[in-house]
């Protein structure tokens, strides 16, 4: 063999296949199928559905095994770990050896270094790519449930194996999420709201808009913003007659009302008009047999948070309690979802109550109306009365905030260019307030 030949490291010659070199080959084989059984368990743990995790617990010790390794402390993070490192050292172990059977098997021309690498290389990664990674997923893909279940033990005795390491990754993962997270998000609410502003043109739909403006505050809104508050809400007590009662929700237009004991701060539950259909025709009903338990919130959770509540719960009522766990009012899915998509109006909605439009910069509003219905009817920002409001959500708490004490008619509160005058009020609250724009100017 002429090492001046071109490619003559491409010439080998074969140095026969004996005990050792069989060993070799059958270890490679195992390692390569263990490899193949880890890289299909990582697609068939983490494709299972949460009714299919929930079924997994029902069935025998081996079988509930694969949701107790999904659901204990940190459970996916640890089980993609020791996933991670056992395939990652299997791996490792079929590229050593095959390395060493590859030299075993054959001797290379004048670079035998370059040729060998080429084969292990090529040849090696071809059969891990095709055995070990490719085909095991496809097949877990389909049979998710079979291979999570027969890869339960093994899997968790590789876990308590490798849990030093595991570990060890798992400290360093958040500090690796915390900056990406930080690059991800450093898009204030104000900035896309900026951007919408700027976005929008003659052309475009004002109502489209405006739902646009209402997903981007939504995860910044809180409940007691758009909650009904305890003073409008209608409840009934406890002893209330039936036919007593049937008339009164009837004449209220609602079909879920609060029941309480001695007062609004103690109701002990939910009367749903359907629930009693079938019952209408009795006199002396147990009705209170019937109520459903009460879904209790705090004022500050936000509208994001409760919507998914209410989808979990399928609920479309709560009751929004303050810090001392007095009833501050109630707040439905329709308050919700008027955020986003505007004023949904029944037969039962007066839409003049709420608010008179004098011209374009003068409103007159009812005093409990929530600042933020304010900021949506006047199409202003809001962003400085916000800043100001502290604990008040509604107009008349907002301009009693900036005067410090009780207000009577006629009297006025001057915040930046807005001038809020009050139309009607009594001892206790503002009933009517005249919110102007540029008030100042508009006098002269």
């Amino acid at each position: 063999m002429d090492p001046s030949e071109p490619f003559s490291f491409f010439l080998y010659s074969f140095s026969g296949f004996g005990v050792e070199e069989a060993i070799f080959s059958v270890v490679i084989l195992l390692l390569l199928v263990c490899s193949a059984l880890i890289s299909g368990s990582e697609i068939a743990f983490f494709s299972l559905e949460k009714k299919e995790i929930d079924e997994l617990k029902k069935e025998s010790k081996n079988q509930s095994k694969v949701a107790q390794l999904l659901e204990s402390y940190k459970g996916p993070e640890k089980l993609l770990a020791t996933i991670l490192i056992a395939n990652n050292f299997v791996n490792v172990a079929i590229i050593i050896l095959s390395d060493q059977l590859v030299s075993k098997l054959f001797s290379f021309g004048s670079d035998e270094t370059l040729s060998q690498m080429l084969i292990t290389v090529v040849g090696v990664t071809f059969f891990l790519l095709l055995f070990g990674e490719v085909l095991p997923k496809v097949y877990a893909t389909y049979n998710a449930r079979t291979l999570s279940k027969f890869m339960a033990r093994p899997i968790g005795f590789l876990k308590l194996l490798f849990r030093p390491l595991s570990m060890l990754l798992l400290k360093f993962t958040p500090i690796i999420d915390k900056n990406i997270r930080k690059k991800n998000t450093d898009i204030s609410v104000e900035d896309l709201e900026k951007a919408l502003e700027l976005t929008k043109d003659g052309d475009s739909d004002d109502d489209e808009h405006k739902m646009l403006k209402g997903i981007v505050r939504f995860g910044n809104t809180d409940v007691k913003q758009i909650m009904t508050p305890r003073t409008d809400i209608v409840a009934f007590e406890m002893d209330t007659q039936f036919e007593e009662l049937i008339n009164g929700v009837v004449n209220s237009g609602y079909s879920r009302i609060p029941i309480y004991e001695e007062s609004t701060d103690g109701i002990k539950g939910i009367f749903y008009l359907k629930d009693m259909l079938p019952y209408l025709d009795k006199e002396h009903f147990k009705w209170q047999e019937k109520l459903r338990k009460p879904f209790f919130v705090p004022e500050n959770k936000k509208l994001d948070v409760l919507l998914r509540e209410f989808q979990e719960r399928k609920m479309h009522l709560a009751v929004v309690v303050d810090e001392y766990g007095g009833t501050s009012g109630i707040v439905t899915l329709e308050d919700i979802l008027e955020e986003i998509v505007g004023e949904i109006t029944d037969e039962f909605d007066d839409e003049d109550v709420s608010y008179t439009k004098l011209d374009e910069l003068n409103f007159v509003f009812e005093g409990k109306t929530p600042l933020i219905d304010v900021y949506r009817i006047m199409e202003i920002d809001g962003s400085e009365l916000e800043e100001a409001k502290g604990e008040s959500d509604t107009l008349a708490g907002f301009i009693i905030e900036q005067a410090g004490k009780l207000l009577q008619k006629n009297e006025k509160v001057k915040f930046n260019e807005y001038t809020f005058t009050v139309e009607a009020a009594d001892r206790r609250k503002v009933k009517q307030v005249k919110v102007s724009k540029n008030a100042e100017e508009i006098e002269e």
